[in-house]
């Protein structure tokens, strides 16, 4: 696994998560960043290329070194300043209310510990931040979450640990944050895998 994980899955997932449809997705759910912007499962900075001019400084939080490499054209293409600051989310080397703006793609549905990664996106996020996110979750379709949940075994396996059951919108309540808007919807392609939610929630403070 650890060939596959470290060398070919972070190509395979720059593939899936780069697609025509997605990156619609992505520069919708960018809107409105501006400023220090720290980003958690930063990838093969997809992102990039979508950013709106507002946004300065990107704080990267991306585990994979292989990623990380397939990111350096994109970085350089951008113009926005990137810095690697960890490799985990569930730990940032952040000071608190240091960023104006948190952005993550398709990263709470793999994180181990979600919940202490969006606690540390809080920590981090000033008072008034606001958290953009989309994910793929856990479908509405009895059916569909049935067929989620006889897959998500075997999809863990296979996807560093991807679950297709979170919620991404409970988990950010829960953390304490405020839904400001939210949408769910089926993107193209397999439903266990495309029930997808952008949103943006605000951190109180």
């Amino acid at each position: 696994m650890g060939v596959y994980r470290d060398r070919i899955l972070p190509h395979i997932i720059d593939r899936a998560c780069g697609s025509p449809e997605l990156m619609t997705w992505r520069s919708h759910l960018v809107d409105g960043l501006a400023g220090t912007v720290v980003e958690i499962g930063f990838g093969s900075g997809l992102n990039m290329a979508v950013l709106p001019p507002e946004v300065e400084l990107v704080y990267a939080v991306e585990p994979a070194d292989m990623a990380r490499r397939i990111a350096e054209p994109r970085i350089a293409a951008s113009g926005v300043r990137v810095e690697h600051v960890g490799l985990r989310g569930e730990q940032i080397p952040l000071d608190d209310a240091s960023c104006d703006g948190a952005l993550s793609t398709f990263t709470l549905c793999t994180i181990p510990d979600v919940r202490q990664a969006l606690a540390e996106l809080r920590r981090v996020l000033k008072p008034g931040g606001r958290f953009h996110f989309l994910e793929h979750g856990l479908s509405p379709d009895t059916k569909v979450a049935g067929w989620q949940h006889r897959l998500e075994p075997m999809q863990r396996r296979v996807a560093d640990g991807c679950h297709l059951t979170r919620v991404p919108t409970a988990l950010v309540e829960e953390a304490g944050f405020v839904i400001e808007r939210t949408e769910s919807r089926y993107a193209r392609g397999p439903k266990p895998w495309s029930w997808f939610t952008e949103g943006v929630a605000l951190n109180p403070g």
